[in-house]
């Protein structure tokens, strides 16, 4: 994983002084491109690495070898641990990187670091949605969680409602390009879609995060409620096995492969509503046959006959 590399190249780095792209790729078992990258990427990120050029150069850490990275300060170890900090949620690796990483910091700044690795988590698995950009708002957000001071939102709800609330922003969550924030309310948690934040101003008031919050834990709750309310109806399809990875985009996290044979797939397929299911699978003609429930079978029927009859002649 990326954000391995990166804690790896930095610890890499302190202990040599300097290193060429080659010499990062032969160690980390990469390509020379791939490596060139990584140094440009920590570079860019406010992490004090810098090219020398010409003959015997390579890429150094300020502050030289053997620092025990005192050459960071403490905007600059943030920056990092923003970096790597979201891979920790799913790769032990990274994990073990950033708590290496963190005994390696110097005390005074220790804690700020270790909040901007909390900050953020990765959630890989979709929803069915399509890509998306990161939102500018993502980077005010993030400051805001480390420093843990309350921001003023403007925000719309799906139902297209405007609002304005202050919260204490706790951490947010990157699912497959979409971005939400786990923020503390007057009434209790919330998540908010990034993308409707219409405007965010951070203020000077301190926010309070609870001793027992868990970004990661936090977040399975989450999924756990929007999955309950998602899957309440299951189909069971048969479907050619070379499909399956389209119903997986087209389902995500709601596409269940029971069985395979004969180059044949039995699936299982969620929704809020036989409806809902039926108006996903209608555009699959009879490359789908639905074997369950009766009420999915006579939703695809009713949705047929209303297009024959629209269509027919």
């Amino acid at each position: 994983m990326r954000a391995d590399r990166l804690v790896a190249t930095l610890l890499l780095m302190q202990a040599r002084g300097r290193v060429t792209a080659a010499e990062l790729a032969a160690e980390l078992e990469v390509s020379v491109a791939t490596a060139r990258r990584d140094l440009e990427s920590l570079s860019t990120a406010g992490i004090p690495v810098y090219p020398q050029p010409g003959r015997g150069g390579g890429w150094s850490l300020v502050g030289g070898a053997r620092t025990d990275l005192s050459g960071l300060s403490s905007a600059e170890a943030q920056a990092l641990f923003l970096l790597v900090g979201p891979a920790a949620a799913v790769s032990g690796e990274a994990k073990a990187a950033l708590r290496k990483l963190v005994r390696a910091l110097p005390s005074t700044f220790r804690a700020d670091a270790e909040a901007a690795a909390d900050a953020t988590m990765i959630d890989s698995t979709r929803w069915g949605e399509r890509d998306r950009q990161r939102p500018a708002m993502v980077e005010l957000l993030q400051s805001a969680v480390v420093r843990r001071r309350k921001v003023r939102l403007n925000y719309t709800s799906g139902a297209r409602e405007r609002s304005e609330r202050l919260v204490e922003p706790w951490g947010l969550v990157d699912k497959d390009d979409i971005w939400y924030l786990l923020a503390g309310t007057d009434k209790g948690q919330r998540t908010f879609r990034v993308e409707r934040i219409v405007e965010a101003v951070v203020t000077e008031e301190p926010a309070d995060r609870p001793d027992d919050f868990a970004l990661a834990a936090a977040w399975d709750k989450v999924v756990g409620e929007v999955e309950q309310k998602r899957s309440r109806t299951w189909a069971t399809v048969v479907i050619e096995s070379r499909f399956v990875s389209v119903l997986r985009n087209q389902f995500g996290r709601h596409c269940e492969v029971d069985e395979e044979r004969d180059g044949r797939s039995r699936v299982r397929l969620g929704a809020p509503t036989a409806l809902d299911l039926a108006r996903n699978l209608a555009g699959w003609g009879t490359m789908i046959e639905v074997l369950e429930p009766v009420a999915v079978q006579a939703e695809l029927a009713r949705i047929g006959a209303e297009l024959a009859g629209r269509y027919a002649t």
